[in-house]
């Protein structure tokens, strides 16, 4: 195991009814002029904005809007809630929504303190050391943004899209979660969510870090309690304790616990970055598409964790096989799974008939660098046949 150094100060008020203290919490770290961060008609059509906004005005607590935020957000918004924020003296900015949403926030709070375009953040020309503190409504489990430091977003003149990392910086202060605030989401969304929080478990298990038994036993554990109430909620979407456990559990996918003392990947989520970045396809969706293929691929070269990991999450006996086997029965029974939950394994089901693979290669590793992951290094001439492994 490696030395670490692990800092989560997020405040998590969990379970029912549990946005009705967002006034309470937000006095509670500061806020009394905040800007409210939200997407689109579902905060709307659900009440959910109006009771928000019942609760800060109860409380004198005046806010500011910025609403709109779309799926693999951009940095325009960011432009705009950093102006609001400085022309209205905003003093705390409270996201009402899933990781899009909670990123911009995140964004613009670093942004609102920065005298530089906060995109230099994000290609690494600056580190944020101060930032305007961010709440959180969630209103959608997948990507672990509101118990992470982390924000990704798109530049819409390059196409670039990029994380910030910042964990002792941008993790919100506060994050309010109801599982009920869930129950009317899509089925193909629930589905893009798990495998996020699925990828996020696996880009931290496989490791070739030593003497982990600790962070492995805790990612499969975890993965095993995603695919099982994955299956439930399929069947019943109001299934309360289904509910509840996919929404912690996309908090404790990415909060950095699993990580700790280990190095971990991250080629899958940089190579599925290119995909919505050029397509605008779910994150999620991506996600489904990439993982079997890298784990495929990487499973050539580093065979072991691929191995452990089918035997521990998917129950492959292994019966005398050989290594290389149990893998690819692994990675079987995953692709069996995201298609029972509705979620696509190839380009084409993604809706990307001819995708542009050299393309995708070439902005990679610019903006990345020639080698990416540490599970196996791989460079151009790997990603090309990672992707061409999705057709």
């Amino acid at each position: 195991m490696n030395n670490f150094t692990f800092y989560s100060p997020t405040e998590f008020v969990f379970g029912k009814d549990s946005e009705l203290q967002v006034a309470d919490l937000v006095k509670k770290y500061g806020g009394s002029n905040i800007l409210l961060v939200f997407g689109g008609g579902s905060i709307f059509k659900s009440g959910l904005l109006d009771r928000i906004e019942n609760k800060l005005d109860s409380a004198n607590i005046t806010y500011s809007r910025l609403g709109g935020i779309q799926p693999n957000p951009l940095d325009t918004k960011v432009y705009q809630g950093i102006e609001l924020c400085r022309k209205d003296k905003i003093d705390l900015i409270l996201a009402v929504g899933g990781g899009s949403v909670i990123d911009t926030a995140k964004a613009i709070a670093a942004g609102v303190l920065y005298e530089g375009d906060f995109w230099d953040y994000f290609e690494g020309k600056e580190i944020p050391k101060k930032a305007l503190k961010v709440g959180v409504v969630l209103t959608i489990p997948a990507a672990g943004s509101e118990g992470s430091g982390n924000s990704v977003i798109t530049k819409v003149q390059t196409l670039q899209k990029l994380s910030l990392r910042t964990p002792g910086v941008l993790r919100p202060v506060f994050s309010i979660m109801n599982p009920e605030l869930t129950y009317t989401l899509p089925a193909y969304h629930t589905a893009a969510g798990i495998v996020d929080m699925m990828a996020h478990i696996m880009e931290r298990y496989f490791s070739n870090t030593k003497e982990v038994e600790l962070t492995d036993s805790l990612c499969e554990s975890l993965l095993k309690v995603i695919i099982k109430e994955a299956l439930r909620l399929k069947e019943d979407p109001t299934n309360y304790g289904a509910r509840a456990s996919i929404m912690w559990a996309g908090t404790l996918a990415h909060n950095g616990i699993l990580g700790t003392g280990r190095e971990e990947d991250w080629a899958s989520h940089f190579m599925e970055h290119e995909i919505s970045a050029l397509y605008g396809v779910a994150h999620g969706a991506g996600l489904a598409v990439v993982f079997p293929a890298w784990m495929s691929y990487v499973a050539r070269h580093n065979v072991d964790k691929i191995a452990q990991y089918a035997i521990r999450v998917w129950d492959v006996t292994p019966n005398g096989k050989d290594k290389h086997e149990i893998a690819k029965q692994g990675i079987a029974l995953l692709k069996v799974f995201l298609k029972e939950i509705g979620m696509p394994t190839t380009f084409s089901e993604l809706g990307i008939d001819q995708p542009n693979i050299d393309e995708m290669v070439k902005r990679l590793h610019q903006n990345m660098g020639e080698s990416i992951g540490n599970y196996l290094g791989l460079n151009a001439k790997d990603t090309q046949k990672i992707y061409n492994l999705m057709k």
